[in-house]
């Protein structure tokens, strides 16, 4: 798959603790990026966050540590990106969760695979 110049960002805020069918989500929407033949996504763990809900969570109190802040990040084209966004909204349907979702321009200077071994 070739990938570069304007593309499109898919930033997906959730917790740790959201889950759908038993599997994490955060999981579940690298997956289903993988099946759709999105260019890649990769998800990151913070360490403090809060929001809608106003509750902190964080990793620096041990009693707090739960359901600690994910993004998960997906690049590819503008139109890949808009027509993923109906699966994006369903599974936050089915996990019933809170979370946020954002988008901004991206611009891909370098997509390449590692070379085989």
């Amino acid at each position: 798959m070739k990938l570069e110049g304007t593309g499109k960002l898919l930033r997906i805020f959730i917790g740790e603790d959201d889950h759908v069918n038993r599997k994490p989500l955060y999981h579940v929407f690298v997956e289903r990026a993988k099946e759709f033949g999105m260019a890649g996504a990769t998800v990151l763990r913070g360490v403090e966050s809060y929001g809608a809900g106003s509750r902190i969570h964080t990793a620096k109190l041990l009693e707090l540590s739960e359901d600690l802040p994910l993004i998960v990040e997906i690049v590819d084209t503008e139109e890949k990106v808009d027509s993923f966004l109906p699966i994006v909204q369903e599974l936050f349907e089915k996990a019933g969760c809170g979370g946020m979702v954002t988008e901004e321009k991206a611009t891909v200077i370098h997509y390449t695979p590692g070379k085989n071994p």
